[in-house]
């Protein structure tokens, strides 16, 4: 009998967990696939939702997000803010350790202090790293060029800030900002990317990648429930089929655990046109839905000096604007994805999200003799004389980027489609390659401040999250203050201002608002899900 490599790696797997003479039948071992594939499981390059899946499970921050993304502790027990709200201190459990290595001299993980925060948060910022998460410290103060990021001692941490930031310690809770052990970094090098070393309730085992990566239990997990160390599972294995209709099948069969999200390959054979789940997997299916703080948009470089944008069409803010009101965003959400989401008429910040207003005037919404007007405006009347423009995507937005194709042709503006690799399309995004592309924006901590740094041009990419290369002197001043400000009624009101300045300017289409969308085994517990869709999975447990 022939064995495939995933059932190769299976068998390692299972005869990893638990120790010698258990029955590899009963070990508890979490599936699911990543068709977007995993890039790096250093936490400084968690830039995308496939990463930081990962590195959810393999490492820990000072603090991390509950459910209902409240900041509650992590390695920190506690934290103070000083009164003028630029002084954190933080005080560190003293029963948190690195997971065994062969990077300690005794091959046994040492305790967590300080010290190593330290290290973490001033390594995001060094420039021969260039991590994208290198922006997440600008808040924090310098002295002579160096972060006032504090060992006082092994148990207490100290964060300066240039200015109150109220934001700050939700941005403490992103991967980014995960500790990580000196010598592990310094005895894998850039290697590190794929022999992690952290502290969280998983401990990294084998990554073939592009085929399969299996994380075990880490039994000295510091986190209890209901006096019971985390986490409930033996493992988790991750498997790397590109194609979601493929691994849909796998779910179905009962291959995978969960998947995430709704593809067009299979949307209609789950789901109901309604978007209820269908009746015929009622009896092995969970389904899961809530609102999802998720912007899924069309993106245009903005800065005319750019290679790809000299002579570019798309350097007119008429045309820009002409393509936001060129379709029907209603008829999308409605016939594309079953009712999924909300049309993407109301600006950036997503519903849920405080500062997004659902009467907001300054979106767009679909109005053909708008875009019309707009043509002419450019000197472009019905399309004509306007050359073809290219939009980048990758396959699983194919549908939703043919049906934009056939509307704005019926106003004359002709669209060519180019379908990349989704790891592909994210790297031209980061380095600006692309002058016209699909994006979507999960928030990385509770605050709208997350979507509108997406435009403030100290952020530009690759440093940064503003891929578009957006800047506006006025965007940027406004932006500073709302940062200063404590009160969070008066900064969602300077928030709707920066949302209105972002629309006017069109330097984004807005798609829609998504829904978080799990479909689970009825076999698996306590999975849960929450408005940032991030995978928890150390109190899962499954039969």
């Amino acid at each position: 009998m022939r064995l495939t490599v995933a059932g190769f790696f299976l068998l390692i797997i299972l005869s990893q967990c638990g120790g010698p003479g258990k029955n590899p039948q009963n070990r508890k071992v979490f599936r699911y696939n990543e068709s977007a594939g995993i890039t790096s499981l250093d936490p400084a390059f968690a830039r995308n939702q496939a990463n930081v899946w990962a590195d959810n499970q393999l490492f820990n921050s000072l603090v991390q997000l509950d459910s209902n993304l409240r900041i509650v502790p992590s390695i920190a027990k506690h934290w103070d803010v000083s009164a003028d709200g630029c002084l954190y201190t933080f005080t560190l459990r003293n029963d948190v350790y690195f997971h065994d290595s062969r990077v300690f001299s005794s091959g046994i993980g040492r305790r967590v202090t300080a010290t190593d925060f330290v290290f973490s948060l001033n390594r995001l910022t060094d420039p021969t790293l260039s991590s994208p998460g290198a922006w997440v410290m600008e808040p924090v103060a310098r002295i002579d060029g160096k972060l006032q990021v504090k060992a006082l001692n092994d148990s207490t941490l100290t964060i300066s800030l240039k200015k109150p930031f109220p934001p700050f310690t939700g941005m403490l809770a992103m991967q980014y900002c995960a500790v990580v052990p000196h010598e592990a970094v310094s005895y894998y090098g850039a290697d590190f990317r794929s022999n992690p070393v952290g502290t969280g309730p998983f401990k990294f085992k084998m990554w073939k990648e592009g085929v399969k990566m299996v994380l075990l239990r880490n039994e000295h997990y510091f986190e209890q429930e209901n006096g019971r160390r985390l986490p409930y599972l033996d493992a988790v294995a991750v498997t790397f089929i590109v194609d979601k209709q493929s691994a849909f099948l796998e779910f179905i069969k009962g291959n995978l655990d969960f998947i995430s999200g709704l593809d067009a390959g299979y949307k209609d054979v789950i789901l109901t046109a309604s978007g209820k789940l269908n009746p015929d997997y009622a009896d092995r299916i969970n389904m899961v839905s809530q609102p999802y703080l998720n912007t899924e948009y069309l993106g245009f470089i903005t800065d005319s000096l750019n290679s790809s944008m000299v002579g570019n069409p798309l350097n007119k803010k008429e045309i820009r604007q002409a393509i936001n009101y060129g379709f029907d965003r209603r008829r999308m959400i409605r016939y594309l994805r079953n009712g999924i989401g909300e049309p993407g008429t109301r600006g950036f910040i997503p519903a849920g999200m405080p500062g997004h207003f659902r009467d907001a005037q300054y979106g767009y919404d679909y109005n053909p003799q708008k875009t019309r007007e707009l043509l002419a405006m450019a000197g472009f009347p019905m399309g004509k004389g306007l050359p073809p423009i290219t939009l980048s995507t990758n396959a699983s937005y194919l549908d939703l980027c043919q049906f934009i194709q056939s509307q704005l042709s019926e106003s004359g503006i002709r669209v060519k489609i180019d379908v990349s690799p989704p790891a592909t399309l994210r790297e031209n995004i980061a380095q600006a390659r692309v002058p016209f592309f699909r994006g979507s924006w999960i928030a990385d901590y509770p605050d709208a401040e997350n979507y509108l740094s997406l435009f403030y041009s100290i952020n530009q990419s690759p440093a940064g999250p503003n891929f578009t290369q957006y800047s506006n002197p006025l965007f940027d001043r406004i932006y500073k203050q709302a940062a200063g400000e404590t009160d969070l009624q008066k900064r969602s009101l300077i928030y709707r201002e920066l949302d209105s300045l972002v629309m006017a300017d069109a330097p984004v289409v807005i798609l829609f608002y998504d829904q978080v969308l799990r479909f689970t085994r009825k076999n698996i517990h306590h999975l849960g899900s929450n408005p940032m869709n991030l995978l928890e999975l150390k109190r899962v447990i499954k039969d």
